[in-house]
């Protein structure tokens, strides 16, 4: 079979070429969506007096048994297939007979893959969401589970102030759930139909494209073909999306990979999830995490490439755009893989309460210290001074801070009284911090409260 394009063509091509400028070998995984695409297309021309319902219904069970042949694996690729578009019409022509001419009347490839990519993406991008949503849900539970659990709090890898452990799972919960909107949003974005739009100009056979969108569950008609053949923002946001959602996951990660250390000793990781050394026979590796923490690289590096492919390119379809397609599968399967491992990670993570209670350390009641000064009416700014003088006393006696008298206390302020000694508690600690948001027992409950209503909504 010739190439759709080659009337105009009396040379042949360079075979090189011809490998250059195939898709097929990654796009044929939007067989799906070019052939339901063409179905609909192919109701709308008969709605037009293009083609007859006969013609219509001959097209729409051919392009059925063509769909059947991809799911079954049976499917024959031949050397002229240049694409997935090529491919199925070329197929349907061998079962349908001259007919499947008819089809891509007042149809390009340009708004024909613009319109394949969009109902491939919706699809898998609303998967992805449900991923997300998995992960999220299992967080919360521990969450909920394992709200009295107490580990240290970092900045700078230092040890903070003490937090729940519940509230460091909502940190993430709260990223995702951040993802998931940003990924909501997006799916509306992608929901436009460009079909009908033909090369650029538009379709001269008078189309009915809101027939087209109902039929492929569009919920918005691109309003300007040029726009529609051309606009592949919907492919850079998703890539951004990746790129974000899997900085999300390496922090996770690699928050997971420092607490199962012999270091931390905070987590351990599941078998399911770890693997050994070639050499070593006493090493559990948390190889999962780390793949996971590898893999956001390749999300970033897709969005950077398809980027800087986009940037200088003149208005309307431009060959370059071909380039959209592998960046866009390899970041949902990327994501896809990444979203169900560190869903699986985290729902057979075994805690070590006692360890995160050990590490806590009374030197990080210092801020403590300062805000028990500021209950007795005395300013913050001087009270973080007398808070440090405390620390370096009890570091120059090699003593903790509970360890110092109420007359130590008093030789640093005079506003110090015998109730200084209920500062040495970490829950106390813990539940003082009960501003929206903090880390005391009602405000993560709450969040996991606002957590929950959001999953149940959004199911």
């Amino acid at each position: 079979m010739s190439q759709l394009w080659g009337g105009r063509f009396s040379g042949k091509t360079d075979p090189i070429m011809e490998k250059f400028n195939a898709s097929l070998p990654f796009d044929k995984r939007m067989w799906q969506a070019d052939i339901t695409g063409s179905q609909a297309y192919a109701k709308a021309l008969a709605l037009s007096k293009i083609i007859t319902e006969a013609e219509r219904d001959t097209l729409v069970e051919g392009l059925a048994r063509v769909g059947k042949e991809w799911e079954n694996g049976t499917f024959d690729i031949k050397p002229s297939d240049e694409d997935i578009h090529t491919a199925n019409e070329r197929r349907l022509g061998e079962l349908v007979g001259s007919v499947a001419g008819k089809l891509h009347t007042g149809r390009s490839r340009n708004d024909q893959v613009a319109t394949d990519m969009r109902l491939w993406l919706r699809e898998e991008a609303t998967r992805l969401l449900s991923y997300l949503k998995e992960l999220i849900a299992v967080a919360v539970s521990r969450a909920e589970t394992e709200i009295d659990v107490i580990m240290p709090g970092y900045t700078h890898l230092q040890r903070a102030q003490p937090i729940r452990w519940s509230h460091w799972l909502l940190a993430y919960a709260w990223s995702w759930h951040a993802d998931a909107e940003r990924l909501s949003q997006l799916i509306n974005r992608i929901n436009q139909l460009p079909l009908g739009s033909g090369a650029l100009a538009g379709n001269p056979f008078n189309v009915d494209r809101e027939f087209i969108a109902s039929e492929l569950g569009f919920s918005h008609i691109m309003p300007n073909s040029l726009y529609g053949v051309s606009d592949r923002d919907f492919v850079a946001e998703f890539l951004f999306w990746s790129s974000m959602t899997m900085i999300h996951l390496s922090r996770f990660s690699e928050d997971l990979i420092i607490y199962s250390s012999a270091e931390f000793g905070f987590v351990q990781l599941a078998d399911a999830y770890s693997t050994g050394s070639s050499l070593m026979p006493q090493k559990k590796n948390p190889d999962s995490l780390e793949l996971i923490r590898g893999k956001s690289g390749r999300a970033f590096g897709d969005l950077a490439g398809f980027l800087m492919t986009l940037k200088g390119l003149p208005s309307t379809y431009n060959k370059d755009l071909q380039e959209d397609k592998e960046p866009m599968f390899d970041a949902a399967e990327t994501l896809s893989g990444c979203l169900q491992i560190s869903t699986g990670v985290l729902t057979s993570l075994t805690i070590k309460a006692d360890k995160m209670r050990a590490a806590l350390s009374i030197d990080m009641l210092a801020t403590d210290v300062a805000e028990y000064l500021v209950r007795k009416g005395v300013p913050f700014r001087e009270t973080h001074h007398v808070a440090g003088y405390a620390v370096k006393m009890a570091e120059d006696r090699n003593c903790q801070m509970s360890d110092l008298t109420l007359a130590d206390f008093k030789s640093l302020h005079p506003a110090f009284e015998a109730d200084v000694v209920k500062i040495w508690n970490f829950e106390q600690s813990v539940d003082n911090r009960n501003a929206l948001g903090g880390t005391s027992r009602p405000t993560v409950e709450r969040q996991i409260s606002i957590l929950k209503k959001w999953l149940g909504t959004s199911a």
